[in-house]
C-alpha cells in the first residue's frame, strides 16, 4: 500500500497487514501494539532531528520487521548532524523506558509493557552492528580519526563479534524452552539487515 503524504511517500507492507489480522485473531494484539509503539518512537526521534536540520525523508517504509527512513542527504550533511540524527533514535526509547517506568511504579502496571518494548528496542539498535545505530555511530566516530575503509572493517568486525554470541545465546534459550525463537530471530534479522545495508537508510 503506497500514500503520499507532503511529498512523503509512505509504503505500509501487506505482510505487516496480515500479521496484524493473526495478532487480533490470536489475542496477543496488545503486545505488538507495544512493540510497534517502541519502534515508532524510536524512528521518530531520528525524524524529528533531521527535519529539526531542515531535511525531508523521500520514503518512509514499514514492513514486518521495521520502519526505515530513507534519507537521500545524508552525504551532504555533516557527521556531526548525522550524528545527532542516529542517536536520537535509541535516546528516546531510552527517555521513555524511564517515563513509562516511573508512570509503572506509580500503579499503573499497563505502561511496564510499553517500558520493557523501549528498553528492548533502544538496547537493540544500540548493538555495535554497522545495520543498526550503535554500529553507525561507532563507524561516525571512528571515521574522524581514521578513513573510511579502516572504521567500515573494524565495525564489520565487531558486528559478527556481536552475532556469534547472541546466536549462541538463541540456542541455549531455544533447548531451554523448547520453542522460544525470539532471539535465533533477531539474529537472523541482523544477518539480513548486513547483508542489504544501505547508508541512506535509517
Amino acid at each position: 500500500m503506497k500514500l503520499r503524504i507532503r511529498g512523503v511517500e509512505l509504503r505500509l507492507s501487506f505482510s505487516l497487514l496480515c500479521l496484524a489480522a493473526v495478532c487480533v485473531i490470536l489475542g496477543i494484539m496488545p503486545g505488538l501494539l507495544c512493540c510497534a509503539a517502541a519502534v515508532t518512537i524510536h524512528e521518530l526521534g531520528h525524524l524529528i532531528v533531521m527535519l529539526h536540520y531542515g531535511d525531508k525523508p523521500s520514503e518512509i517504509r514499514v514492513s514486518l520487521f521495521e520502519i526505515a527512513i530513507k534519507d537521500k542527504n545524508r552525504a551532504q550533511r555533516s557527521d556531526r548532524q548525522n550524528f545527532f540524527i542516529i542517536f536520537f533514535g535509541p535516546f528516546v526509547n531510552f527517555i521513555c523506558f524511564l517515563l513509562f517506568f516511573l508512570l509503572y511504579l506509580m500503579g499503573n502496571d499497563l505502561f511496564l509493557s510499553l517500558a520493557a518494548a523501549n528498553l528492548s528496542v533502544g538496547l537493540f539498535n544500540s548493538l555495535p552492528v554497522l545495520s543498526l545505530d550503535g554500529g553507525q555511530l561507532l563507524f561516525l566516530l571512528l571515521s574522524r580519526k581514521r578513513d573510511a575503509r579502516f572504521a567500515e572493517r573494524t565495525v564489520n568486525v565487531l558486528s559478527f563479534i556481536t552475532i556469534f554470541p547472541l546466536a549462541a545465546l538463541g540456542f541455549i534459550l531455544l533447548f531451554h524452552s523448547k520453542y522460544n525463537f525470539s532471539l535465533l530471530m533477531v539474529c537472523g534479522y541482523i544477518v539480513l539487515s548486513l547483508l542489504s545495508r544501505k547508508n541512506s537508510v535509517f
